[in-house]
């Protein structure tokens, strides 16, 4: 009996066997497509968010190359080549583009960016900057795939085939396999995975879940959203939003504090400084500060050190609707290109209404990221764009720094128009937008100079003391940037030492803020903290005074300044709490007496909890940094922090942007404003 059945099983195993070397020997050039796929899909993994041994993404790589293989097979063998390397020329082009991107924006490509293309021309230094050899090493797949072709030709393996292929059964088998494993794949999901990839705010977590490919089709049909949103989606975002603000306006604090009513009536103007993070407020190089005037005001004012930014693919315009409105950006595109013509409550309209004169002032043109069509849909009453100024056209000009006009020249342009405004438009509200601190930072030869060496003594053979002088950063991406920096902060200086000698800052109050960081590499802080100038390299990592910089200490350092700045108040007081872009407005409210509802974040000076939600699902408290991509956080106290703490936080951020990217894709608050209700206790 056990004989016949081992005769039983080497049968089966030999007919297996025989199957798959026939399959194998008559499908060459489709195994070759599919494995090309996947290890392109599987490389894309490894150059960016890096978890490269995870298996479910190779498996959805497998069954997206096996479901467009298929059709493959409705072609004759000798057409087939064509097909599959169309599709794999798309695969490398879009991995290629992704990593290029992902570098630049350390996220992956939407179809709602191309909309946004047209501001590629104005940043194209900066992105020919971030590009590097490895970025296009996924063409050796297309040379190994034209190599397999060129020998199956001479082999004349098409012909052969051609006899015996038969394409509509194999079509029909590999659709079938596609969709056994999409079974098996679907089975294997979690709320959480099956949430994240519909609503697809946090990218790299698809990415390092389903794949590359799954992503990108995913992303297609989540760019149709703005088309679609009336036929699907509304009474679950409307029923998200009612709940929402009917409990935040039960339970918000609205207790008084010191701050209260503080500046009612005066002046404001926001400075939005460009690229500035708060690390270059503690840099010195040979006794020279990077920032001395931002630090002069910083001291002077109210200094928040644990500031952030909350941007997504909109960077600047990101920042500039947050600011604005307490809103987080978009989940897909961005709200200045795609979303331009809802109805928001921001904050040049609260202050119209108290009847200010708002407007706004930069030196790039006005149609960049759409800012002439949204500074008017937010509530400035006049945007001062490039057409404003004396622009010089010749980038070898001296005021002519970064992407156009340089910080010097544009701040001494703007004094006068500044001056007509205070003295004919008061009480007002502006926006001033710098511009020279933009990557590539290259223009070296324009900024203020400062030396980003490092000067140190070193004993000779002689035994004498000797001074030294080491590269460090110069000639790096952090001292290019270091120098930018250095040359915005004169440029501002100046600007502040005009406006105090004369009577434009009198009654007015100045906010200060960097609007993103400068996506410098972490390579870039480790040399910066970790360079030895008696060997011109980085310390080794078991060295004492080894500075250990990882992914969560790097995110941290992402903080940018915020300052609240007047010439007759000196405050001199530093907020440590965590605070984020969506805090300011609530903040500014309470500051200048007046009432906002739809803002997601608080007013910093409340006893509410201080919470900082990123667009791709992180969260930062005073207590712990918590990473949604790899669902693990950082403790920054002594204090014990158990799962429910996280469970809590994690689970108000997705709430949070689940009723943001409510509002911006059904226009919630004019549509559904007037429904709120009473909070339901269960809400509570």
């Amino acid at each position: 009996m056990k004989k016949e059945i081992k005769n039983k099983v080497n049968i089966i195993i030999k007919s297996i066997t025989k199957f798959l070397k026939k399959y194998a020997s008559t499908n060459i050039l489709f195994l070759s497509y599919v494995i090309l796929s996947v290890l392109v899909g599987f490389s894309l993994r490894w150059a960016t968010i890096g978890n490269k041994y995870i298996f479910k993404p190779i498996f959805c790589d497998i069954a997206v190359a096996l479901l467009i293989g298929a059709f493959g097979y409705l072609f004759k063998p000798k057409y087939q080549f064509r097909y599959f390397f169309s599709w794999l020329f798309f695969a490398v082009a879009l991995a290629i583009a992704n990593t290029i991107y992902y570098q630049f924006f350390k996220s992956f490509i939407s179809v709602n960016l191309i909309s946004t293309a047209s501001m590629i021309g104005e940043v194209n230094d900066s992105l020919f900057e971030k590009m590097h050899f490895y970025q296009f090493l996924y063409l050796i797949y297309l040379f190994i795939f034209i190599f397999i072709h060129k020998k199956l030709s001479k082999k004349n393996y098409y012909f052969e085939v051609e006899k015996i292929e038969k394409g509509k059964r194999m079509f029909t088998y590999t659709l079938a396999s596609s969709g056994i494993i999409v079974l098996l794949l679907s089975i294997t999901l979690t709320g959480t995975d099956l949430s994240r990839l519909i609503k697809q705010w946090n990218r790299d977590y698809v990415v390092q879940k389903f794949g590359l490919y799954v992503y990108t089709i995913n992303d297609m049909v989540q760019s149709m959203q703005p088309k679609i949103d009336t036929l699907f989606g509304y009474d679950e975002s409307a029923k998200t939003f009612r709940e929402y603000y009917s409990c935040r306006w039960e339970n918000d604090n609205k207790k008084k504090n010191e701050y209260t009513d503080i500046f009612k009536g005066k002046n404001l103007v926001f400075i939005h400084m460009e690229s500035m993070q708060n690390f270059l407020l503690d840099l010195e190089f040979n006794g020279e500060k990077v920032t001395p005037n931002i630090n002069r005001l910083a001291s002077e004012g109210i200094y928040f050190s644990r500031f952030y930014p909350q941007i997504s693919t909109g960077t600047s315009s990101d920042t500039e609707f947050t600011l604005l409105t307490g809103l987080m950006p978009s989940a897909s595109g961005t709200v200045f290109v795609n979303y331009y013509d809802r109805d928001y409550k921001s904050m040049p309209k609260y202050f119209d209404d108290l009847g200010y004169y708002t407007f706004s002032m930069h030196a790039n043109n006005a149609e960049y990221w759409n800012r002439k069509t949204m500074h008017n849909s937010l509530g400035y009453k006049e945007f001062y764009a490039k057409d404003s100024y004396e622009v010089p056209t010749d980038t070898k000009d001296p005021n002519y720094v970064g992407l156009g006009l340089s910080d010097k020249s544009f701040f001494k342009q703007i004094l006068p128009i500044l001056n007509d405004i205070n003295d004919t438009k008061s009480p007002y509200f502006g926006t001033i937008i710098t511009l020279s601190n933009h990557s590539p930072f290259n223009s070296l030869d324009k900024y203020d100079p400062i030396d980003v060496t490092m000067k140190y003594t070193e004993v000779n053979e002689n035994g004498e003391e000797e001074e030294k002088t080491a590269k460090y950063i110069d000639g790096t991406p952090m001292g290019n940037y270091v120098k930018s920096a250095h040359y915005a902060d004169a440029a501002l200086g100046q600007f502040f030492e005009d406006v105090e000698n004369g009577s434009f800052a009198d009654d007015t109050v100045f906010i200060l803020y960097g609007d993103h960081e400068a996506r410098l590499a972490k390579s870039q802080f480790d040399l910066l903290y970790n360079y030895d100038p008696k060997t011109d390299e980085r310390i080794p990592e078991n060295d004492e005074n080894y500075y250990s910089l990882d992914n969560y200490k790097y995110d941290l350092l992402k903080n940018t300044p915020l300052i609240i700045w007047t010439k007759d108040k000196k405050f001199q007081k530093e907020i440590t709490d965590v605070m984020g872009m969506y805090d300011i407005l609530p903040t500014v409210a309470n500051m200048f007496g007046f009432e906002e509802k739809y803002a997601l974040g608080h007013d910093i000076f409340s006893d509410n909890e201080k919470i900082v939600v990123f667009p791709n699902g992180n969260v930062l408290t005073n207590k712990v940094y918590y990473s949604n991509l790899n669902n693990n956080y950082v403790v920054l106290t002594d204090e014990t922090i158990d799962e429910d703490y996280i469970t809590r936080i994690s689970s108000n951020a997705e709430k949070i942007l689940d009723v943001s990217n409510g509002i911006i894709r059904h226009d919630l608050i004019k549509k559904e404003a007037d429904k709120i209700g009473e909070c339901n206790s269960e809400e509570k």
